[in-house]
């Protein structure tokens, strides 16, 4: 058809025999060849096509392309939020990433991992659960006197199980930094109980010292552990038992019991010297101020007798006679006061006997 619309004069419209494609008799511009442009696009439609020219290599270039695509896409990854990123290049630690979506160069240029870490893990020492163990102990746990048997400070032994709980902190230095994290953090534990328990008496490690050593023990292992950059965080050191040894446990019972009533018997002693000792400074106190109050008396009077004394001195000396016989009959008054008293009178005549019965005049008057 194209080419018989070329040998008609070149235009699919019908232009004029001999007439040109400018602008020749008026008849205005030659219009574009349209069948022209339709081939050349079907041209280039085949060459990217299967089936086309070259289609072997074309086809070959698109799915290079598309699985070029698909691996750069590889590289992109989720962390959650109990997790931490840890990027690797050709198996070396580069970097840690956070929670959220990130991107790494796929495989095998980098790869990732993405350990828990807010998952708290546990380590028992000194005893086993059934579940750890294997087997049945009867009390759920299995006893493990290789770990638990302990030299303290006094030279007794004390047989402590104790667990220590622990998270990552640092994922890149917890995958690379150390071979063995459960190991480790044993080890570390362990050796951090003994130290402190070598520096401690028995009794407070029964008794109400437990709390202060499970501190100590954190603290060391802690620095332990930071030493080596291991990437673990002690969250909780936790004691589960502290007796002395099965072999000896009844006869230590024995001397725990001794030594109850032993402070049993002190505090009573205690309360008794509280209760006796306060009543003795109450009555000494209350003799003291007796015997001050007597004193005050005793000097009152006496000054009071000397003044009195010299007050009659002061009259003697004025007139004797009036105070010697004022002085006598004061004193007989008081001598004869009790006495029973018959009075005769001397100057009376003879024959007689003037007779006054005082005793039977003063029993009248009182009945």
């Amino acid at each position: 058809m194209s080419d018989n619309f070329q040998q008609g004069g070149g235009s699919p419209w019908g232009s004029p025999p001999g007439g040109g494609g400018g602008n020749g008799s008026g008849r205005g511009p030659t219009p574009p060849d349209v069948d022209k442009i339709i081939r050349e696009f079907q041209d280039k439609i085949k060459n990217f096509l299967p089936g086309g020219k070259s289609s072997g290599t074309k086809s070959l270039i698109l799915g290079l392309i598309i699985l070029a695509f698909i691996w750069l896409a590889s590289g992109l990854y989720r962390v959650l939020p109990d997790e931490q990123g840890v990027v690797l290049r050709f198996g070396k630690f580069i970097k840690t990433t956070q929670p959220g979506l990130n991107y790494h160069i796929p495989f095998p240029v980098e790869s990732v991992r993405t350990p828990k870490v807010t998952k708290v893990n546990r380590i028992d020492i000194g005893f086993r659960s059934e579940r750890d163990s294997g087997f049945s102990s009867g009390g759920g746990v299995a006893d493990v006197p290789q770990e638990s048997l302990m030299l303290t400070g006094d030279e007794n032994i004390v047989n402590i199980d104790f667990s220590v709980f622990w998270v990552i902190k640092d994922a890149g230095n917890f995958l690379f930094k150390i071979q063995d994290p459960q190991g480790t953090v044993k080890a570390a534990a362990e050796t951090a109980m003994r130290e402190v328990i070598a520096k401690s008496d028995i009794q407070p490690i029964l008794t109400e010292g437990r709390s202060k050593i499970e501190i100590e023990t954190q603290e060391i292992i802690q620095t332990i552990l930071d030493d080596y950059e291991s990437g673990i965080q002690i969250t909780q050191v936790q004691t589960q038992k502290a007796d002395p040894p099965d072999q000896v446990i009844d006869a230590f019972r024995d001397v725990q019991a001794a030594r109850a009533d032993m402070e049993r018997s002190k505090n009573e002693a205690e309360a008794y010297a509280n209760d006796v000792i306060p009543r003795a400074r109450g009555e000494a106190q209350k003799i003291l101020q007796a015997a001050e109050a007597y004193k005050k008396e005793v000097v009152a009077k006496a000054e009071g007798e000397a003044s009195r004394f010299l007050s009659i001195y002061n009259e003697y000396k004025n007139a004797k006679a009036v105070t010697q016989e004022r002085m006598y009959l004061e004193t007989m008054e008081k001598v004869l006061a009790d006495i029973d008293k018959v009075i005769i009178e001397k100057n009376a005549g003879s024959g007689v006997v003037p007779y006054l019965p005082l005793p039977e005049l003063k029993k009248k008057a009182t009945n």
